[in-house]
């Protein structure tokens, strides 16, 4: 940690006030420069003084290298009553191109704060993407494991395996969430108003995010029990002879 005060004509430099045995202010009871922390010693600098913390301090290296992209900024108005107010809203992608990815939107009135704070919406939003194949299982997973269905407003955007080396075909905005997702294979079948940078996007996320799934191969064995008409079938279709009861009527009991 390198203390600027130790720069000429600062705290405690030649010509700063403060330590005695330098120009300035030296001599006498405040001498020393009062409520000046030397990083010698108290363990703010690991490695540093006697009981500094540990000697080396290993650098955290994320496991997970995010990529963001800015799908599109829009400018937007509403009607106040000092006028129109225009901010800025801005959609988001970020991924890993391995299995992950997310999706935010944000609004501000400054283009570097909405960027800023989409971001940070996306990374909370993050969602596993579950793979498979299309085909036989050779290889890494490639594609979507199933058809999914994703909704947002009037768009309507579906999901469909592809052989492998086929590619994404789809439009510019499904593609890039589809990328950033690890997907190298896909059929896309688009419906509504795609006009809509937003809906669109969020359709597309929405059908990824329902990608985790378990298959039916990794269902639980169901059992099923019979009914009682086919666990006692065998019984009921022996001839039963209907046994007469006879009723027999209770006496009057006369009353006063």
């Amino acid at each position: 940690m390198t203390n600027d005060a130790s720069a000429v004509g600062g705290l405690g430099g030649p010509g700063g006030p403060g330590l005695g045995g330098h120009s300035g202010f030296h001599g006498g009871f405040g001498s020393g420069l009062r409520g000046y922390i030397s990083d010698q010693g108290c363990g703010c600098d690991p490695g540093s003084g006697a009981r500094g913390g540990k000697a080396e301090d290993k650098e955290w290296i994320p496991v997970t290298k995010l990529g963001h992209l800015v799908l599109k900024i829009m400018p937007v108005q509403k009607q106040t009553q000092a006028g129109q107010q225009t901010r800025f809203k801005a959609f988001v992608t970020i991924g890993d191109y391995n299995g992950h990815v997310g999706l935010g939107v944000k609004c501000s009135k400054e283009v570097a704060t909405v960027i800023g704070g989409a971001i940070i919406l996306t990374k909370l939003s993050i969602v596993p993407v579950r793979r498979g194949y299309w085909g036989n299982k050779i290889g890494n997973p490639h594609t979507v494991p199933c058809k999914v269905i994703g909704r947002c407003g009037s768009v309507l955007v579906r999901l469909i395996p592809a052989p492998r080396g086929t590619g994404i075909v789809s439009a510019l905005v499904p593609k890039k969430l589809l990328m950033m997702a690890g997907i190298d294979d896909c059929y896309t079948s688009v419906r509504g108003c795609t006009a809509t940078l937003g809906n669109f996007a969020k359709a597309t996320f929405d059908g990824t995010s329902k990608t985790y799934l378990p298959d039916p191969d990794l269902w639980k064995e169901t059992m099923f029990t019979k009914s009682p008409y086919q666990e006692f079938t065998d019984h009921l279709l022996k001839t039963h002879t209907r046994v007469s009861v006879q009723r027999t009527q209770a006496p009057a009991v006369a009353t006063t």
